[in-house]
């Protein structure tokens, strides 16, 4: 149990890139909190800073100025090493392309998260991936390629992976946005059920139908995040 229960804390977070027009302020005096146990959506049109938010949440990049807590640690000073450490223990990503490797078979795309945790034995390895697989029922597709699954299919794979280490928090980067509508609420119901179950779950994407299966939802806008009432993005659904 994470202090406060507390897992994801942004104060003042501030992110700039270096263009050829000059600066482009991404990021704006955030500030942000996540406790474990909700379902939260972000909500953000193309170029609004959504991406750049969840990348720096999920480590895979740092804010230039503010702090960040994950899980109770400070991780602004970290290192990458530190960085990558974390995030194998605490988040799994779910990503809107999927990202499963093309050549490997859907366990061995299952496998690789587990190669970079130690404290899982590659004996265990198999009953692990039996029981995510049984999680998104997709057991009986072991041994198939991503090519021969349909984009639903391989959406849940992709689920699949990222509870594979039983992370705490999971993170989900425009979830549904390569889906149709009947593929879309079932990874939407799947996500749901697994916040019913105790994870904690942060979906950033642009539809307020996804949003509406989540308790709290933030609108960014040009880099600055502000939280959303019930009645703005549930009349989506």
């Amino acid at each position: 149990m994470f202090m406060n229960n507390c897992v994801i804390s942004l104060t003042d977070l501030n992110k700039s890139f270096i263009n050829g027009a000059g600066s482009n302020h991404v990021l704006k005096q955030v500030n942000f909190s996540v406790y474990s146990g909700e379902m939260v959506a972000i909500l953000g049109q193309s170029g609004s800073g959504k991406s750049t938010l969840l990348s720096i949440m999920g480590l895979l990049d740092t804010a230039d100025s503010g702090h960040y807590h994950l899980c109770g640690q400070d991780v602004s000073s970290f290192s990458a090493y530190q960085m990558s450490q974390l995030r194998n223990s605490h988040i799994g990503w779910v990503f809107q392309n999927f990202n499963l490797i093309a050549d490997m078979t859907v366990a061995e795309n299952l496998s690789v998260p587990l190669r970079f945790n130690s404290s899982i034995k590659q004996a265990d390895y198999e009953a692990k991936i039996n029981q995510v697989l049984d999680e998104v029922g997709l057991r009986e597709k072991t041994a198939f390629y991503p090519a021969e699954l349909s984009g639903g299919q391989q959406q849940r794979v992709a689920i699949a992976r990222a509870l594979i280490c039983q992370p705490d928090i999971i993170l989900c980067d425009e979830p549904t946005g390569n889906l149709d509508s009947s593929n879309s609420n079932n990874v939407m119901e799947l996500l749901s059920t697994l916040h019913q179950e105790g994870k904690t779950v942060l979906i950033i994407t642009h539809d307020p139908a996804v949003a509406a299966y989540c308790q709290k939802a933030y609108k960014i806008h040009d880099g600055e995040i502000a939280a959303v009432s019930p009645l703005e993005f549930k009349h989506a659904v």
